[in-house]
């Protein structure tokens, strides 16, 4: 029990408390519904998130707005070609202390030290720097000449990439695009929904948003994730449909044909994590197979590698986990 409430009861506040979220978030950002539903499963399950779309769909303001609504610090890295790991990280600088006359090292703290983490055009920069926010995402901990400085939390990393313009940049390998929970789509808005953005955006007031839960709050709502049972039915399901990704003689034919290589066991992990944060999410004690089928292809879509068979026939990873989501009794 949390605060005197069960955690069906804790379930059905954090629902309503989402629900005023999304209607804060509606102040400010048009459409996207899918998106902020997916950047907040992300959230409530400790994942990080990675978004693809093309320049001026407002993820920055979305992410903005996302932080502003639930109280949290946020920080907005701009990766470029030299941008260094310190630069992320923190770096440690030469002081004179005043009352000894000696020297000595402080660590100043880098833009990671927030709740949520922007990085936008995550590709922009060489491994090497990429690999020092990587690190902070999985061991949530920086370390600086021997000292390990703890991030704050609840720790919320969302990466962008731009999918045009590809020269230039340093993708990201498949085992690093692995610690993403989820890849995040974001596509064009309607015609209706364009009309609001160009008339709410091109005003001289711009529309605020209040804030409805904080850090604690969303640390409790975590933990509480993590305390929901799973049926056995639900759990099996996910990790058949992860094994159902990978080519072999136990495959589709669809599968050994546009697929080289299939999601690892972390996939399994995360459906059934993105399951239960969307039925609590939805005011649900448990999850059932519709969620994890919800979740499946921001899940998926970059765990799964397409050869050229695929390419060349107009085949994405998408098509082809909608397919396994379809045939998957």
């Amino acid at each position: 029990m949390k605060n005197g409430m069960t955690d069906v009861q804790h379930i059905q506040q954090l629902a309503t408390d989402v629900q005023r979220v999304r209607s804060e978030v509606a102040k400010v950002i048009v459409g996207q519904q899918d998106v902020i539903d997916q950047l907040l499963i992300s959230l409530f399950a400790r994942g990080h998130c990675l978004l693809v779309g093309v320049p001026g769909l407002a993820k920055t303001l979305l992410i903005r707005t996302l932080a502003d609504t639930l109280d949290l610090q946020f920080s907005r890295i701009q990766f470029t070609p030299d941008l260094m790991p310190g630069d992320i990280t923190g770096t440690e600088v030469i002081e004179d202390d005043r009352t000894t006359g000696r020297k000595s090292f402080r660590f100043v703290k880098g833009p990671v030290f927030a709740n949520i983490v922007l990085a936008d055009e995550i590709n922009r920069t060489p491994p090497k720097t990429q690999a020092a926010l990587l690190e902070a995402m999985q061991e949530h901990c920086v370390t600086a000449a021997g000292t390990t400085y703890q991030l704050d939390k609840p720790f919320f990393v969302l990466a962008t990439q731009n999918p045009i313009e590809q020269e230039g940049t340093y993708p990201l390998p498949e085992a690093q695009l692995d610690r993403f929970m989820f890849n995040v789509t974001l596509d064009y808005p309607s015609f209706a929904e364009e009309v609001n953005i160009v008339r709410s955006t091109t005003l001289e007031a711009m529309s605020t948003v209040a804030h409805v839960m904080t850090a604690d709050q969303i640390i409790s709502a975590q933990q509480l994730v993590r305390r929901i049972p799973v049926a056995d039915n639900v759990l099996e399901y996910a990790v058949r449909l992860v094994h159902a990704t990978r080519p072999g003689s136990e495959a589709t034919q669809r599968v050994n044909d546009f697929l080289s290589y299939g999601a690892g066991p972390r996939a399994s992990q995360y459906l059934v994590l993105g399951a239960k944060a969307r039925a609590a999410l939805s005011g649900r004690p448990t999850p059932e197979i519709a969620d994890v089928n919800a979740v499946a292809i921001p899940v998926l879509r970059h765990r799964i590698v397409t050869n050229y068979n695929a390419e060349a026939e107009g085949i994405t990873a998408a098509m082809l986990i909608q397919e396994l989501i379809d045939g998957n009794p």
